[in-house]
């Protein structure tokens, strides 16, 4: 089909409209182009397709810089084809979309960039040891170089297994295969605002390198913990807000980290073991735990599909001082948004990072105050 594209949506395509009026994705494609398309996949309502030639391109159109990146190859990158500038306004639409339609919530704001554009992730899970997943698919595509990865985060030479996961940071690396540890078994470690951080391979870590200094840097400014203050966070990971905070409420003041993993846990111990202050506890974030809970502030950096319903509703009856939302994911945030908003509380700031370049991904940092 020859198709003209209109506004961009979730999942890093944009939008056209086939001749028996079903709605097709386009991947590949940016607002206002016509291109031909091939479907990739069909349903009763809507189409996927890849846009495989451009008829009448964009001016915000760009070669890719990646040779793996275009239609029917590596499912890694969704906007190599846009200019940084039009990545930053196909993210902000696509947010404030989300954020309108799912959570009742009208924002304003633009997205913000964040440097490298290039060589930032420093976690990569490599297929077989061998390359990447083509997009919505088992099938791989062979990767000898990957141009979003960091140094170091490049394909390991001799590792082969289903999954290889290489974390490079701070010039060390780590690696893991088919979840067994090969080499340093506590991974790497890293500094944030001043602090040492060990990551164990195969363990939670922000993937883009500037990620952990971004999102803290923004936590804690809309926060503003204070000396004495309670603090809960709630999907610690490895304890890089926990241990942050700990520092600004001090010992008079005190933090509880709950994760689920014991090897998150573990980190997050040994990253807190100079603040008695802050304990670590082992456990799924639920309502049940949430309702137990008595805090002044809280921070909740749940994994792609949100807090949920449950969790959001037990949040905003433990009524904090403050509420530190932290998601990688628009759509999951605005539902769990709404229910926040519906219970009186306020968005007090709203803040959405640009730390995955070339896909479709942003981290959305939100500070939640409650009714007076």
């Amino acid at each position: 089909m020859i198709l003209t594209v209109g506004a961009v949506a979730a999942g890093g395509a944009c939008v056209a409209r086939a001749e028996d009026g079903r709605v097709v994705f386009v991947r590949h494609a940016l607002p206002g182009e016509t291109v031909r398309v091939v479907v990739t996949s069909s349903g009763s309502k809507f189409l996927r397709a890849d846009a495989v030639e451009v008829l009448s391109p964009s001016p915000d159109r760009v070669e890719p810089p990646c040779p793996f990146a275009g239609p029917g190859r590596c499912g890694g990158c969704d906007w190599q084809h846009a200019s940084p500038e039009a990545q930053l306004a196909l993210k902000t639409a696509a947010v404030e979309e989300q954020l309108r339609r799912v959570g009742g919530y009208a924002w304003a704001g633009t997205v913000e960039p964040v440097e490298p554009l290039f060589g930032w992730r420093t976690r990569v899970q490599w297929a077989r040891g061998i390359g990447f997943h083509k997009h919505r698919s088992s099938t791989l595509e062979l990767v000898d170089r990957c141009l979003i990865a960091a140094p170091g985060a490049d394909l390991p030479p001799g590792e082969l297994g289903e999954v290889v996961e290489v974390l490079a940071t701070a010039g060390q690396r780590a690696v893991v295969v088919d979840g067994r540890p090969v080499g340093q078994p506590h991974g790497a470690r890293v500094t944030v605002g001043g602090r040492s951080f060990e990551v164990a391979g195969g363990g939670f870590w922000q993937v883009h390198s500037q990620a952990p200094a971004v999102l803290s840097e923004a936590v804690l400014a809309g926060l503003a913990p204070q000396p004495g203050e309670s603090v809960v966070d709630l999907y610690a990971g490895v304890g890089l807000f926990a241990s942050l905070l700990g520092e600004a409420v001090g010992p008079t003041g005190s933090v509880l980290a709950v994760e689920g993993s014991t090897r998150a846990c573990a980190d997050a111990a040994r990253n807190t073991a100079d603040q008695p202050w802050v304990k670590v506890r082992t456990a799924a974030v639920d309502a049940a735990l949430v309702r137990r809970l008595s805090a002044d502030l809280v921070v909740l950096d749940p994994p792609r599909a949100g807090a949920g319903l449950e969790v959001a509703a037990a949040l905003a009856a433990l009524r904090p001082r403050a509420v530190a939302y932290v998601s990688c994911d628009a759509a999951s945030f605005a539902r769990d948004l709404r229910v926040f908003r519906d219970a009186g509380w306020t968005v007090g700031s709203l803040r959405v990072f640009d730390l995955y370049p070339q896909t479709e991904h942003v981290e959305l940092v939100t500070i939640l105050t409650p009714p007076a």
